[in-house]
């Protein structure tokens, strides 16, 4: 096995777990209850119905995106098992293009912090819609090198799930800020640093898949 192969698998194993982590910070809200963990920062707005119908949905359904689009990147499911990519890949867009996206869209203007921060978590709703909606655009054309372009910088938002908790966890430590300043800069590093790496993938490995598994 080959040093690219290995860190390529190491790469996916680390999504996995990532993945389950996120699935596992999920599981406290299936109780409904409206004073679980984030909900705890939200009281002055749990009462209005449509923010916290797009809560629920969000973050039940985001889950999803998460584990269909981790398939989209296996050179094994991809040439071994293209039902099942096919398969993946539809049930990452339906579910961005249409749950887990404009309930992303409808919470981002309820966002914790300034205008700001408000204005990170809508361009990032928006924008994860719109990658997603060309890069089913591009595979509808047969165009799939533009396919897998529009499909990692869509993932790459998807995982600003992820980052936002990592810097979340990680920026107070070696940087202290007050908590609006804080917040904000999370906000726009969770995403615009995924995007970054994933236009660097995009120039690097424009002819060749993302991971080799």
């Amino acid at each position: 096995m080959n040093l690219f192969k290995l860190i390529n698998i190491c790469l996916f194993l680390l999504l996995v777990f990532f993945c389950v982590l996120m699935l596992r910070l999920s599981v406290p809200y299936f109780s409904f209850k409206i004073d679980v963990d984030f909900l705890l920062t939200k009281q002055n707005i749990i009462h209005i119905k449509h923010w916290r119908y797009a809560f629920y949905t969000h973050v039940f359904l985001s889950i999803f995106a998460l584990l269909a689009g981790l398939t989209q990147f296996s050179k094994y499911i991809l040439l071994k098992q293209k039902k099942g990519h096919r398969l993946m890949g539809y049930i990452y867009v339906i579910d961005v293009l249409f749950l887990a996206g404009p309930a992303g869209f409808i919470m981002s203007f309820y966002a914790n912090g300034t205008l700001a921060s408000k204005t990170s978590f809508v361009l990032l709703s928006l924008l994860w819609i719109f990658f997603t909606a060309v890069a089913l655009q591009k595979i509808k054309q047969k165009n799939f090198a533009e396919h897998r372009n529009w499909m990692i910088r869509s993932y790459a938002l998807t995982l600003s799930a992820i980052s936002l908790r990592l810097f979340a966890f990680i920026l107070p430590k070696f940087w202290h800020l007050n908590a609006f300043d804080e917040y904000t800069l999370i906000a726009w590093l969770s995403w615009l640093l995924n995007l970054a790496v994933a236009e660097f993938i995009i120039f690097r490995k424009r002819n060749s898949p993302l991971l080799l598994t």
